[in-house]
């Protein structure tokens, strides 16, 4: 039977004495204390729809395009990430900073979307070189992954809207980094930012994380981890969010109360291709790269692996040479084509019930549906848990959502969720942890990941649905019996700051417009405007499972039992991993003893590897200018899927009735009937 994954001690390079690891240095006060206010004019970002509005909602995918996301050497890091800052949104980004506008000004929900510390780090590159030190000033929302990464790095960052609002074309400010007051000189106005927790203020005090991390490190490696679970008492007043929290901390009498900020040990720190060279820096920096093994380690090839690109193959290599150095094998390594890692990970008994799973990519959120406490975290984050073990988390407020009503015909987990984010509109999770109950059980775990995956989008720091019975036979089906946790879910006296129901009966299959997923319409209503494409695209890590590409195939046999035999335009498949490739090639007696695979392939789909690149604009896949297509990916914003291409989202099913259809649409419009036992 298969071995789950386990929190162990830090294990010892060869000949290394604990004992005689430095002891820690001193990092109290490295900031602030009497440093001198940072001053610069202001750079503003306008919405250009509506003058005189600060723009919301830049991304990270604005802030710093996919293929400027990476490392050729660990000497180099940051080379393209400050070349590539702004790159689209402001191509004079870098000029402006030189010139003195230092002080970046953007509306609400600053930097959301993915964990790529690329981000920060490449905006503070550009003032470093510049000799000026950055301060962004934003309005409420801004992305939690983004705020945090900032404060590891030492980036200034200022939630304040009324700064936000005053704020206009040539005016001076002035920074205090003691005690965090802006000022806009030109104005003669001052404003108090967003408060940070004292653990935050710390970190930004310090100096950043790897400061920290050098303070810590010894005391880290000569401590056993512990993990013990609340008794039921205690249980009875907590979200299953917040129990996987007491149960992980560091600092057994620390109060899991939203705001403050926690040490908790990690199950697994995962890191992709992409990630993972900042998080070995970061290891090396703490540790000196010579005293420890990285601790949870796990690393999957998935993001640029197939683009055959000198620079990328460059990057793959970097963690490929650390997996060697360390002896970092499968599953804990994954190969080029072993799967995008939300999947293969949960596949291999690395994620299980009860885990907490810092993962440097923003749909780490995807565990949720492994009744795990899954998020997105920065290289720095990451780099510190490989060497402490634990990592620093602000626990967010608690939310909830019941799921209550039948679902409908032709509706899944895609449509569940994007009806969910339309509902939310601009403010989303508002960053909350998000209790999700399946109160009638019919929910399978294809759809609870997608919903869970999709919190990325939802702007929540986490979702999670607490496991049960269908959680505890997916993990049987894999062989894995002997999970490490104990079974828990929410207590009966939980607080929720938002408690609503949403009733499924009155979901109806969806298709999301750019350049949000919560833009989202009923797909019948989008078939009457007979939106054409270029390409049609099933899988990714939110919709690429064996169930989710099984549900398009029986979309696909029923079409051409009505006579449709070819798809009409490009019809492309990415499984979620290389498990799920094989698997559909399989006969399956739904498909009338036919394989999922041979299914696509007789309406002319193509099955490609198992990787992320496509869904960010990665790889021959990716759109170009002007191309449009309908997708089962998760994000549809500017630029997301090749620069100048339009994404549309859906569920499988309604792309694959879409690729069979020549313009967007449910399968109802190939004249399918509905019949239950045959669809699900």
């Amino acid at each position: 039977m298969p071995a789950t994954q386990t929190i162990r001690p830090a294990e010892l390079l060869p000949g290394v004495d604990a004992k005689r690891i430095a002891a820690p240095e001193r990092a109290d006060g490295a900031r602030g204390n009497g440093a001198p206010a940072i001053r610069g004019r202001a750079l503003i970002f306008w919405d250009p729809k509506v003058p005189g509005k600060k723009l919301n909602a830049i991304d990270t995918d604005q802030i710093t395009p996919a293929t400027d996301c990476v490392s050729e050497s660990l000497e180099t890091l940051d080379q393209r990430w400050k070349a590539g800052s702004f790159r689209f949104l402001m191509p004079d980004f870098r000029e402006r900073v030189q010139r003195g506008e230092s002080f970046v000004v953007a509306g609400d929900r600053f930097a959301i979307g993915s964990s790529r510390e690329m981000s920060p780090a490449g905006l503070k590159g550009v003032g470093d070189e510049a000799g000026h030190e950055l301060v962004i000033v934003c309005g409420a929302g801004m992305g939690d992954i983004f705020r945090r990464n900032a404060l590891n790095l030492g980036l200034h960052v200022v939630q304040s809207r009324a700064a936000v609002d005053d704020a206009q074309e040539g005016d001076t400010f002035a920074f205090d980094p003691e005690t965090r007051t802006l000022t806009n000189e030109t104005q003669h106005k001052s404003y108090e930012p967003a408060a940070l927790s004292p653990a935050e203020d710390d970190i930004r005090r310090s100096g950043g994380i790897i400061r920290v991390g050098r303070r810590e490190f010894r005391d880290s490696v000569m401590r056993t981890p512990e993990i013990t679970w609340p008794d039921a008492k205690t249980a009875r007043s907590l979200t299953s969010t917040e129990q996987i929290l007491w149960a992980h901390r560091v600092d057994k009498d620390a109060d899991v109360r939203a705001g403050a900020t926690l040490r908790l040990y990690a199950d697994l720190l995962p890191a992709s291709d992409g990630t993972a060279p900042f998080s070995i820096h970061t290891f090396n920096q703490i540790t000196g790269g010579d005293t420890i093994r990285p601790r949870q380690i796990a690393v999957a090839n998935d993001h640029f692996v197939f683009n055959h690109r000198e620079a990328d193959d460059k990057q793959t290599a970097i963690g490929k040479q650390f997996a060697d150095l360390h002896g970092i094998t499968r599953p804990h390594y994954a190969t080029p084509g072993d799967g995008i890692f939300h999947f293969y990970f949960p596949e291999q008994g690395l994620v299980v019930p009860g885990a907490l799973v810092p993962g440097a990519d923003s749909h780490s959120r995807a565990y949720g549906a492994y009744g795990a406490l899954g998020y997105g975290v920065g290289s720095t984050t990451l780099g510190f848990g490989w060497a402490t073990g634990y990592v620093y988390f602000t626990v967010a407020g608690q939310r909830r959502v019941v799921f209550k009503g039948r679902l409908q015909p032709w509706v899944s987990g895609k449509d569940v969720v994007l009806a969910l984010l339309a509902r939310w509109g601009a403010k989303q999770a508002e960053g909350m942890s998000v209790e999700f109950v399946d109160a009638d059980k019919q929910l399978p775990m294809s759809y609870r990941n997608t919903i869970a995956n999709m919190m990325a989008e939802g702007e929540a720091t986490n979702g999670i649905f607490a496991p049960d019975d269908l959680t505890y036979a997916w993990y049987r089906e894999k062989g894995f019996a002997d999970l490490p946790y104990p079974r828990f879910g929410p207590g009966a006296n939980a607080i929720y700051e938002i408690d609503e129901v949403l009733d499924l009966s009155e979901v109806v299959p969806l298709i999301a417009k750019p350049f949000s997923p919560g833009n989202a319409f009923p797909a019948d209503e989008v078939a009457r405007e007979r939106i054409a494409f270029d390409k049609a695209f099933i899988g990714s890590c939110t919709n690429g499972g064996y169930s989710d590409l099984l549900e398009a195939a029986l979309v696909l046999r029923a079409a051409r039992d009505k006579g449709a035999k070819r798809a009409a335009n490009e019809f492309v498949i990415f499984p979620g991993s290389g498990a799920v490739k094989k698997d559909i090639e399989r006969t399956d007696a739904r498909l009338g003893g036919e394989s999922v695979a041979g299914v696509f392939r007789s309406v002319g789909g193509e099955i490609r590897e198992s990787w992320c690149g496509p869904c960010f604009g990665q790889g021959p896949d990716a759109l170009a200018k002007g191309q449009t297509a309908i997708t089962s990916f998760n994000r549809n914003w500017a630029n997301r899927m090749g620069v100048g291409g339009l994404g549309y989202l859906a569920s499988p099913a309604v792309v694959a009735a879409s690729a069979m259809l020549g313009y967007m649409g449910p399968p109802s419009e190939l004249g399918i009937e509905w019949r239950a036992e045959r669809f699900v």
